[in-house]
């Protein structure tokens, strides 16, 4: 690997601030990387070097001058293909949709456009997504690079495989169930769910939200001080931040944290991840926090009228839709939709409650702790063409019980690499803390980090299948 992509942001800043680096000559390493990369992995959708060039020579000017935009200015980021950008398609992840110029950024895209980060492309999801997965109807299959057979996650899989390869230090996912976190864990990539509101989205819709995924917690907290710029378009966001996002350090003696081993529903943890979530609960013990056992949020109950509210929401959208574009959704999404035909208006709504119901169990557990650790994912890895880990439109989220709550209870959450397993994947730590409180979640999250030294090594082109 070129020596440059293995520099953090602020190293790529200090660079540029000394004229030993431009952003012309750091975006040529991200280049080549992608050219030797992407064949395998198949992360990015509209990727344009060209374009990239010409805003990378944009920003090497403008820091000639000293008139840099913003904190981002010159660093190549990537966005995940539903954010929209103006004058691109936004296809949703499916060759249903009509491929409509959008006609202006998304919030997400509007700061780091005013930061003056190069947006080199848009990253994959699957179709609407909707799935744990990078398989979908209109972009190639995308893949995990550290072994090429396995799913990257999802629904934020190209932003995970983009990171994971070394395609620049920062690519934003978007999450509504742990689909930043759930790939972040997969890739050993850091991801970041902010407080609701923290970073704005558009279109808004309950327990969205958008995060950086990076390869280390400083990457992340820098592009928050942009990406949580407030924004009209979002009736939840947040009045403009009044602390540092690089304020750190943490002292955890004292700190009451919550370790959660079993998600209440779904798939069981694997012995692997359990033995690695537990080894970092004794690294948060050892600095003096006071780590006690918490029971689940999630009942079945819950996960099923989510599932029932899900089904007849995304069945309402595409009902009216021509039969032959509806027929071009990926047969699993469209199989698990259809159940949403004869869910009643009733039985929505009931579904929909349930999301007040997990907002009120994580409420209860944080008044007897100040954060939560628990595993991101309950199972080591799938296969890369599989929908879900259960790959059953039956059993959609059997894998989300650790991550879908915070959601909606709208709470920050990481995702964190803790170890690997004995067949090479990494291992994800999610953190949670209170509501609003997204800085000890990176704090935390930044503690741990320097504890276990993080991720030396990173996947080359060439891993084995």
């Amino acid at each position: 690997m070129n020596a440059l992509l293995k520099l953090t942001i602020r190293d790529i800043l200090d660079l540029y601030g000394q004229r030993k680096l431009s952003p012309l000559e750091y975006w040529e390493a991200v280049e080549h990387r992608i050219a030797a990369f992407e064949p395998q992995v198949q992360a990015l959708y509209l990727y344009d070097p060209e374009d990239a060039r010409a805003q990378a020579k944009a920003s090497t000017e403008r820091w000639a001058r000293g008139e840099r935009l913003g904190v981002l200015d010159g660093i190549p980021v990537t966005i995940k293909e539903l954010i929209a950008t103006k004058g691109q398609p936004v296809p949703l992840g499916t060759a249903a949709v009509e491929l409509v110029p959008a006609l202006e950024d998304a919030p997400v895209s509007a700061r780091l456009r005013e930061d003056g980060a190069v947006i080199f492309a848009k990253t994959t999801c699957p179709d609407y997504g909707m799935l744990s997965s990078g398989l979908s109807s209109f972009h190639p299959l995308s893949r995990n690079p550290w072994v090429l057979s396995q799913n990257p996650g999802g629904s934020s899989a190209g932003a995970a495989s983009a990171g994971a390869a070394s395609f620049g230090p920062l690519h934003i996912g978007t999450d509504i169930g742990g689909s930043v976190r759930l790939p972040a864990g997969w890739t050993g990539l850091f991801g970041f769910k902010p407080s609701q509101g923290r970073i704005p989205v558009d279109p808004y819709y309950v327990g969205r939200c958008a995060g950086p995924m990076t390869r280390t917690v400083e990457d992340a907290a820098i592009a928050m001080a942009t990406l949580s710029r407030p924004d009209w378009r979002d009736a939840t966001s947040l009045p403009p931040n009044d602390f540092d996002w690089l304020d750190l350090d943490i002292d955890v003696r004292g700190m009451r944290i919550g370790l959660m081993m079993e998600a209440g529903i779904g798939l069981a943890v694997d012995a692997e991840v359990a033995e690695a979530v537990m080894a970092a609960a004794a690294k948060y013990e050892a600095a003096g926090a006071v780590v006690v056992p918490v029971a689940p949020v999630m009942t079945r109950a819950m996960l099923d009228g989510l599932d029932s509210f899900w089904r007849s929401r995304f069945w309402g959208d595409i009902e009216t839709m021509p039969e032959e574009r509806r027929a071009k959704i990926l047969p699993y999404i469209y199989q698990w939709a259809e159940g949403g035909a004869s869910i009643s208006g009733v039985q929505a709504v009931r579904g929909f409650n349930q999301t007040i119901e997990m907002r009120k169990a994580a409420g209860k557990l944080f008044t007897t702790v100040d954060a939560v650790i628990s595993p991101t994912n309950p199972i080591v890895s799938y296969p890369a063409d599989w929908a879900s880990p259960t790959n059953d439109p039956a059993r959609p989220f059997e894998h989300i019980g650790f991550t879908v709550p915070w959601n909606m209870s709208e709470q920050p959450a990481s995702s964190i690499n803790c170890g690997f397993s004995t067949s090479g994947m990494p291992i994800g730590l999610q953190i949670v803390g209170p509501r609003f409180d997204d800085l000890t979640v990176l704090k935390l999250s930044r503690a741990f980090e320097q504890w276990s030294g993080g991720i030396a090594s990173w996947p080359e082109p060439g891993r084995p299948a």
